[in-house]
């Protein structure tokens, strides 16, 4: 008879301290952080666990052993802010298929700042004294910029890509497909990936700017949030670039607003997540869409709002709505066999779930949108990074504009890694 698998048991320890730049903290080569708007939580020192799941049914996996992590856990934490207290970051593939697997990790530190206070959580095995040495920050390294060309998929692929996926499209089987293109490259291999961090997140201080296992960007995009009960979404579909001139603007956001491409686009997102959220809801409800102001481009945007019924946690919720129309299409199981029909490489963690969770089940998650993926750091001179751009492909769509979205949506992450 198998014996049952007995997990350690942790003690997560917080404490309110001055306010410090957290970001000096984190590891140059492979930072730890989720930030947004000042606010920031940022791993420091080696990590406890880490915990890749490779086979189906990951998400799942995952959500069921964090659950089992937290309810054997001893927490002590005098700050009870969002981030505080036992916490785990996840990056999650996109795709069950993946060769990338999806990642748990539980840090020794944590040093995290909300609405200008400052805190710094340990956490240990039970079993075993707190002898990690306190973190210290370290100084950011040169500045550095990446050698970048086109992936697999080239404008021409791409152009076949989207035509195959109008095929099917116009054959019934599907109402929308996400078709992604790459562009790949080198950093040295000596890069502080922390300087790409605080770059995105200066420049686009509204999304989720985050550095996880080795996936860095800036998301405009929140999967889901989970906090005291309540669960919330921002659903995006639908994108123009931004005008030269604030009547530019104005045009631009009039037509996309008015257009039945992207509207059709927009529903199908929405509505994916409502159909997710509503058995794990007692109430559930979504605003009127609104165009989103980035830096670079508009989005067509839609919040959606709830309260929990049955207690399920933040990974839980991710397992339910990954992967939604917004990075996939509808109907999902047709859209993703489509994806891996037409796309030319594997999406790794591009478009899947990033984030963090709590004890408490509690945690935000964003989709890993305008991100770069980073290769590890070995014995050559340089490590690899690809970036990632996508567009929703629904009946109407033209190539040719379909390439230019991905162009704009480029913009953040190439531009940083420049």
């Amino acid at each position: 008879m198998t014996e049952p698998l007995t997990l350690p048991r942790l003690v997560a320890t917080t404490r309110e301290i001055s306010p410090v730049d957290a970001l000096e903290y984190a590891d140059p080569a492979n930072p730890l952080v989720w930030t947004r708007n000042g606010d920031i939580l940022v791993a420091a020192g080696p990590d406890l666990l880490h915990i890749d799941v490779g086979e189906d049914g990951r998400i799942a996996a995952i959500a069921d052993l964090w659950r089992a992590f937290s309810q054997t856990a001893d927490v002590y934490d005098e700050v009870e802010l969002p981030g505080t207290g036992l916490v785990a970051f996840a990056a999650l593939a996109f795709d069950d298929a993946s060769t990338s697997p999806s990642t748990l990790i539980v840090p020794t530190t944590v040093i995290g700042i909300r609405a200008g206070r400052a805190w710094k959580t340990r956490i240990r095995l039970m079993e075993r004294p707190d002898d990690i040495a306190e973190p210290r920050p370290v100084a950011f390294g040169p500045s550095w910029s990446a050698s970048l060309g086109p992936g697999a998929m080239d404008p021409e692929t791409h152009d076949t890509a989207v035509r195959r996926a109008l095929e099917i499209i116009d054959s019934g089987e599907a109402q929308k497909i996400v078709v992604a293109r790459d562009v790949v490259g080198t950093v040295p291999a000596s890069a502080d990936i922390r300087r790409l961090v605080r770059a995105l997140s200066e420049e686009y201080a509204d999304t989720w700017t985050f550095s996880v296992d080795g996936i860095v960007g800036a998301s405009p995009e929140t999967l889901v949030t989970v906090r005291g009960g309540e669960v919330s979404a921002r659903v995006l579909a639908g994108t123009r670039g931004r005008g030269a001139h604030v009547s530019d603007d104005e045009i631009i956001t009039a037509e996309l607003r008015a257009s039945e491409k992207d509207r059709n686009e927009h529903r199908f997102a929405v509505d994916s997540v409502i159909d997710a959220l509503a058995p794990h809801t007692s109430s559930l409800e979504a605003a009127e869409p609104f165009a989103l102001e980035l830096p670079n481009l508009w989005h067509l945007a839609t919040d959606v709002r709830g309260q929990l019924d049955g207690g399920a946690s933040a990974l839980d919720l991710v397992r339910a709505l990954h992967p939604t129309a917004a990075v996939a299409g509808t109907p999902t199981p047709r859209a993703v066999a489509a994806i891996r029909e037409i796309e030319p490489f594997d999406r790794g963690r591009y478009a899947g779930p990033v984030g963090w969770i709590d004890g408490n089940g509690d945690g935000e998650f964003a989709i890993a949108l305008r991100c770069a993926q980073f290769g590890p750091v070995g014995d050559a001179p340089t490590r690899t990074v690809a970036a990632h751009a996508g567009g929703g492909i629904v009946a109407g769509s033209v190539p040719e504009a379909e390439l230019l979205e991905t162009r704009v949506k480029f913009r953040p992450i190439v531009d940083a890694l420049a």
